[in-house]
């Protein structure tokens, strides 16, 4: 301890013992042990902060490394952002479709974007059945009178006549 070694500290000792005497030697340990105590104790202390002002510099380096990287974009990692995104686009579609939709029906005079197809099949088929039964009226039985006409279902009925 301070480049003291036990024969130095002897002399120490005994020329200690001499000046101060055997009374108040314990005493002067106790109170010098004391202040050792307290100075160890100023030195942790002291460490500790260092240590927590090193510890804070390179805290304060590593964000600035991460920030200052273009490699790595904390903000983009955000999974709220992205969501957020995806439902406003979803939103914006929804809307325009909305808008879309009342257009046409606030305008009924606009026509379609593709007419129906199945209007111009069954005027199509009617008119090759009248063809066809014009052709052959013989093909087919008449009805008798017990059994009443019933039109085929994609004929349109034809004018009552009154009897009377």
């Amino acid at each position: 301890m301070f480049g003291i070694d036990s024969p130095e500290l002897l002399v120490i000792a005994v020329v200690a013992l001499v000046v101060i005497g055997p009374k108040e030697l314990p005493g002067m340990l106790r109170s010098w042990g004391k202040w050792m105590a307290q100075m160890r104790g100023m030195a942790s202390e002291f460490r500790g902060h260092v240590d927590e002002m090193v510890r804070q510099a390179d805290i304060d380096d590593v964000k600035k490394q991460l920030t200052g990287s273009q490699g790595l974009d904390l903000q983009a990692l955000d999974p709220t952002r992205e969501i957020k995104s995806a439902l406003q686009e979803g939103m914006a579609e929804g809307e325009k479709a909305m808008a879309e939709a009342k257009a046409q029906i606030d305008n009924p005079l606009v026509e379609p974007e593709s007419a129906p197809q199945i209007a111009a099949e069954p005027a199509l088929e009617t008119a090759t059945a009248a063809v066809t039964a014009e052709a052959a009226p013989a093909a087919e039985p008449a009805p008798s009178a017990s059994e009443p006409a019933v039109p085929a279902a994609d004929e349109k009925p034809a004018k009552a006549v009154a009897v009377g």
